[in-house]
């Protein structure tokens, strides 16, 4: 049962991707509690965005089931953030945010978008096109329009990786605050930034075809670059991916 206090975690059971012959992964099961982070990692083509993909409705699994931990579909209840920051250039920072309501056909709710740049720090931003601001702005302003759609669920694609590091840092730290009070599944190729985001770490291993679920992080996200707990996780996790990709 999920706590009322809490939003609905992430259920996965017995869930396969094949074509053919070739086997992506075959009878993932794992949990993800309600209002945790969690970050997952694997080497390149272990089928990390499929399974991405397949959580968030965008892409139809070879069999097994995802629903939310209150045994409800989790379609309709998440947000979905990209490795780009896919911002239309003729639309305003603050249209961009409400894109959501207008897709839909819904007015959209100019008062909550302004209230969602104004977490982010693009407060003065609104009327800006795109292309006048920087990298690192333009992803503010793709986090405010992940919140803007009030999910409790958000799913993220490498969001970060192209941000300078400086950058990055800042960006995640904003991040980790802001979807605090959500159930998150981060997808990266970053051992450092899923050790400072995430309270717990998968790792997607495609030989032999399986998850790791062993790796707990002491303290609580974000952690700070220096932290010792932070450094010891991230160089056993490179060990281990290290390992998974030969």
């Amino acid at each position: 049962m999920t706590s009322p206090l809490l939003p609905p975690g992430i259920q996965v059971r017995d869930l396969s991707l094949r074509f053919g012959q070739h086997i992506v992964f075959d009878r993932l099961s794992f949990d993800i509690a309600g209002g945790s982070f969690v970050a997952l990692l694997g080497a390149s083509g272990a089928g990390k965005t499929s399974l991405l993909k397949i959580i968030a409705g965008l892409a139809q699994a070879s069999s097994g089931s995802v629903t939310g931990s209150d045994g409800l579909p989790i379609a309709g209840r998440i947000a979905y953030m990209g490795q780009k920051d896919l911002l239309y250039p003729w639309l305003t920072i603050e249209e961009n945010v409400a894109l959501g309501s207008r897709l839909r056909g819904e007015t959209p709710d100019r008062a909550w978008a302004a209230h969602m740049l104004e977490r982010v720090g693009l407060a003065a931003h609104g009327r800006s096109l795109p292309a006048s601001l920087s990298g690192g702005m333009r992803q503010r302003a793709a986090i405010a329009r992940t919140l803007y759609e009030r999910q409790p669920i958000v799913l993220m694609d490498e969001p970060f990786s192209a941000l300078d590091a400086i950058t990055r840092a800042e960006i995640q730290s904003l991040a980790a605050e802001l979807l605090a009070q959500n159930t998150v599944l981060l997808i990266t190729h970053d051992p450092m930034e899923a050790c400072r985001l995430s309270h717990r770490l998968l790792v997607l291993s495609p030989w032999p075809l399986g998850l790791d679920d062993t790796h707990r992080i002491s303290g609580l996200p974000p952690r700070a670059p220096d932290d010792a707990d932070l450094l010891k996780s991230q160089a056993e996790l490179l060990q281990q991916l290290v390992r998974a990709a030969q």
